[in-house]
């Protein structure tokens, strides 16, 4: 990934999948996924470790150099046996091996050292870029070292319950019977946290759709959308249909709820979705800047319009986020937005609701977003969520990462006069 620019669940995946055992699998996954998590804080490390920087086609050196680091500085693995791992792994290439040794030997000699150096840096001490270190402190200053520490902690497995099929204390019986520990998280019905994360093939009925996995911020957004029995519902960006699925289970008797997404394969993923929930809706693959292509034009009353963002809000899940976006990214998910919203909102019919939601802590791409989008636009009126959760912000309300447990997430709700 550090070279294609690919995600770190497609590049790992198919590693993965080439392992014999649950076990290795597992632990190549801590290794990948925690080596990325403090890539900038290792690098720096590196950096001080290295006579010279590291050729192009010697990347494979570098990242073994920055798993070894890894391993420990955050691991149990005892130090000669990450040493010794780490160096063996470099077998293909013989000058590599000395040098690893030399390296990693060095840092367990000097480490409290070389830690005291790297906290003296801002990207160092916070394990963040500088660019989104610097948005973060800007956009909330008095959070932002909090939010950092969220961002490099693992985020818990949480569970949405289908109350259609399940209670919730029903199923947390399931659970304990099974042999594992959860609790209820009281911020929303059917929310359900584990204790310790497992492949979902261990959850008791999962495959029957008794249950999904949806952190406890995203469940918000089927409540306030507010669908009512009649009403018909557009899902705008819907893959993977986590969120479809939620406004399906918790409000019958909707005249249509259209799911689309502009990836095929991704709507492929809806319909998966649902089939093993027991629930209907109709999955479309279309583009929102398109309507033409797939819309018969009757209005929807509700939209949810959970749109594409530089998730910044969801880094403890996918730390890779802090290495491969960018600063210019945000302008550019931020003009996609606002066409998008433009879109949604000409589909919207007069007294309905479009919920806007993103992933993201950047003001640009939430409250900022939402003030342009309402000076330009006079029929539109927001309705403000009053909650326990989140912080009000000049329109609408942010989630951010840690709180309650929760991932970062921003929600606003807009209503049509006419």
């Amino acid at each position: 990934m550090l070279v294609d620019g690919r995600s770190l669940t497609a590049a790992l995946d198919p590693a993965k999948s080439r392992l014999p055992s649950d076990r290795e699998r597992a632990f190549l996954q801590t290794l990948c996924y925690g080596t990325l998590r403090w890539y900038f804080r290792l690098d720096l490390i590196l950096q001080q470790l290295l006579r010279k920087p590291f050729n192009k086609k010697d990347l494979d050196i570098y990242v073994l150099a920055l798993l070894g680091l890894y391993q420990i500085a955050y691991t149990r693995v005892k130090p000669y046996a990450a040493v010794a791992e780490t160096v063996a792994a470099a077998e293909h290439k013989k000058w590599a091996k000395p040098f690893l040794n030399a390296v990693l030997r060095s840092y367990l000699r000097g480490r409290e050292e070389f830690d005291k150096i790297v906290d003296r840096d801002d990207e160092g001490r916070t394990g963040h870029p500088l660019w989104l270190l610097r948005e973060l402190q800007h956009c909330w200053p008095d959070h932002a070292d909090a939010m950092c520490a969220a961002n490099n902690t693992q985020a818990p497995m949480v569970l949405r319950v289908n109350r259609k099929r399940c209670g919730r204390e029903d199923y947390i019986g399931l659970l304990r019977a099974a042999d594992l520990e959860a609790f209820p998280v009281q911020c929303n019905p059917e929310a359900v946290q584990l204790v310790d994360a497992v492949d979902v093939d261990r959850l008791p009925g999962f495959h029957e759709g008794l249950v999904s996995v949806q952190d406890c911020a995203a469940q918000f957004a089927a409540r306030l959308i507010d669908a009512q029995a009649g009403h018909r519902v557009l899902d705008a960006c819907a893959a993977p249909g986590g969120k479809t699925a939620h406004i399906l289970e918790v409000s019958p008797s909707l005249d249509e709820l259209v799911a689309l997404d502009i990836n095929p394969e991704r709507a492929v993923k809806i319909t998966r979705n649902l089939d093993r929930l027991g629930l209907r809706a109709t999955v479309l693959t279309g583009d929102l800047l398109d309507p033409s292509a797939w819309w018969d034009g009757r209005g929807f009353n509700r939209i949810l319009l959970d749109l594409p963002c530089s998730a910044t809000g969801v880094i403890r899940r996918h730390p890779d986020i802090k290495v491969l976006r960018r600063p210019e990214d945000i302008e550019a998910l931020s003009e996609t937005q606002r066409n998008l919203l433009e879109a949604a909102w000409s589909m919207l019919a007069p007294r309905g609701l479009l919920v806007y939601s993103t992933c993201s802590v950047l003001a640009q791409e939430n409250h900022e977003q939402i003030a342009r989008f309402m000076e330009s636009h006079q029929e539109v009126r927001e309705i403000p969520i009053e909650s326990h959760w989140g912080i009000r912000c000049p329109r609408g309300r942010q989630i951010l990462p840690g709180e309650s447990g929760m991932d970062g997430f921003y929600y606003a709700r807009l209503s049509r006069d006419r």
